[in-house]
């Protein structure tokens, strides 16, 4: 087979698949532009007149924007306390390799291993008895606290692969701690902080259990508004659930799709790099 042939066949399957994974999403995206009429005909209409009503009935109702704007700031909030602690405990694992450090990471990773709902009974007394339940601050620590043993192995590959001849080099230049791990390692492992921040945005901006549970009206995130108001007058309300899932889907693809090569290195953990 030609070369031609044989690299042309090959992006076509490639083509295909993705189309094949994009369809569900493409079809709840044209769905969002339907009448409740159109999306339950029979057989399905793929040729119809759009309509932004859908779009109207959302931003009108009173509590999309609220939960739209917690959505942001709690995946935002949390990640970025998240990423910077984690930084800080993966730095010192990679340098200082303190005793038991095998262990207390897999200690760390178990963490994530936990089903969700077998924590939430003793989360939620525990939120109950502090006075954390329906609060922004008590949410945004329980989701860092999930967020950082994952972000602890991500962090530590990556600076695993940083040559520590970088920080004894600013030390004997008469830099503080702070200079090197701020000024000369962190610029070196972005790769590994962007992985780690994305992986748990994700996570965060889907999370719907503990924010049910432990949450409250004022923390009501997307998630959240898609569980509640999925059904209307007797049945599922579909313009309701595209239009919201259209709008949702929107800043982690943006994201994905800038930071695409840094989730490929994320993967691998920095096992990849070698010493520089």
């Amino acid at each position: 087979m030609p070369q031609r042939l044989r690299t042309t066949l090959y992006y076509a399957a490639l083509w295909l698949v993705s189309l094949i994974f994009f369809a569900p999403v493409a079809w709840i995206i044209l769905s969002s532009f339907k009448t409740r009429n159109d999306i339950l005909a029979t057989p399905p209409k793929l040729i119809f007149s759009p309509t932004f009503e859908n779009y109207v009935d959302l931003f009108t109702r009173s509590t999309f924007m609220l939960q739209l704007i917690n959505s942001v700031f709690l995946s935002l909030a949390a990640v970025i306390l998240a990423v910077f602690v984690s930084f800080l405990a993966a730095f010192c694992f990679s340098r200082f390799k303190p005793k038991g450090t095998d262990f207390l990471m897999f200690l760390l990773l178990s963490i994530r291993m936990l089903p969700g709902p077998a924590v939430i009974m003793p989360v939620y007394l525990m939120y109950v008895a502090f006075g954390w339940k329906d609060n922004h601050i008590g949410l945004i620590f329980f989701y860092a606290m999930f967020s950082i043993p994952f972000s602890v192995w991500i962090l530590k590959g990556f600076l695993d692969g940083v040559s520590t001849r970088f920080d004894e080099t600013g030390r004997v230049n008469g830099g503080s701690w702070f200079h090197v791990i701020f000024k000369v390692v962190l610029p070196q492992v972005k790769p590994g902080l962007i992985a780690a921040f994305i992986f748990n945005l994700i996570f965060v901006w889907n999370e719907f259990l503990f924010n049910f549970i432990i949450g409250g009206v004022s923390t009501q995130n997307i998630p959240y508004a898609l569980a509640v108001g999925a059904y209307a007058d007797g049945g599922l309300n579909w313009t309701f659930i595209a239009t919201l899932t259209s709008i949702y889907i929107v800043p982690p693809v943006l994201f994905i799709y800038f930071f695409q090569k840094y989730l490929l290195v994320g993967m691998t953990f920095g096992t990849v790099r070698g010493e520089v």
